[in-house]
């Protein structure tokens, strides 16, 4: 298992890098995002000098907001577009996967207009992104796209398109259950993001322990799955203490699961 923290994308990114590196995390989920940290922004080379001299790995993170369903096709297409370029930018820092978050705002449209939408945006996607050697892997989310019938017509069609699973999510309001997921696509686990919450519809991002998921029965679930690889802490706090808790925490947990 490999442990990371995801950067702040309104700070510099080698900034982020040095203290992740500091406070012994393996990798950073990079946020390629504004305000300071949009691929068109970044110093591709500062940041892969960076990786390399504090030995941090690299996982891909988009912005959960840009429009892959968007009615408006120049909208739809701009957002493809964006998602490309950042796949180019990961190719070149040595990234091998990078997530995306479906869409789900279409207004008066019926549920099979934005799934369609979806589909078509993953597809042109993976074709271009195919021969940069970047695996795409899409998030369940805390509004739409939480179900198994949800997440699975975007999967089912889709064979290359990977898992990233937010283990906070599935604690929320309405979401299938951790198990049932790492059944569905455990075949198909890239990533995995972990955070606490008190359940219902609020997605608190609070240190592990401190809301109500049963952190150790979602260890043991991916732990006999067979997982084994990255796992982002997506803890927001200004005070990282919490996030060098959450860190020893998961590690003890690990080993007792």
């Amino acid at each position: 298992m490999l442990i990371g923290a995801m950067n702040h994308p309104a700070h510099p990114v080698v900034a982020e890098i040095d203290w992740m590196a500091e406070m012994g995390l393996d990798f950073i989920d990079l946020t390629l995002e504004p305000p300071a940290a949009g691929y068109w922004q970044i110093d591709v080379a500062a940041i892969r000098q960076a990786l390399r001299e504090r030995g941090l790995g690299i996982v891909g993170h988009t912005a959960y907001y840009l429009p892959l369903g968007h009615p408006f096709e120049p909208v739809r297409r701009g957002a493809v577009d964006c998602f490309v370029r950042s796949a180019e930018v990961f190719a070149e820092l040595g990234a091998d996967r990078m997530n995306i978050h479906p869409d789900a705002k279409a207004p008066l449209h019926p549920p099979g207009f934005v799934i369609e939408r979806n589909r078509q945006s993953l597809e042109e996607i993976l074709a271009q992104v195919r021969p940069l050697g970047v695996r795409l892997m899409i998030e369940n989310l805390p509004g739409e796209f939480k179900t198994l019938e949800q997440l699975g017509a975007l999967l089912d069609p889709l064979p290359e398109l990977g898992l990233h699973l937010d283990v906070g999510h599935t604690h929320l309001a309405g979401s299938a259950p951790l198990a049932a997921m790492v059944e569905a696509w455990g075949a198909r686990l890239l990533h995995v993001h972990l955070h606490d919450n008190l359940g219902g519809g609020a997605d608190l991002h609070l240190p592990l322990g401190a809301g109500t998921l049963d952190l150790k029965g979602a260890l043991g679930t991916l732990k006999r799955s067979g997982y084994d690889g990255t796992i982002t802490l997506e803890v927001f706090s200004p005070d990282r203490d919490y996030l060098r808790y959450s860190l020893v925490k998961l590690k003890e947990m690990w080993q007792e699961v």
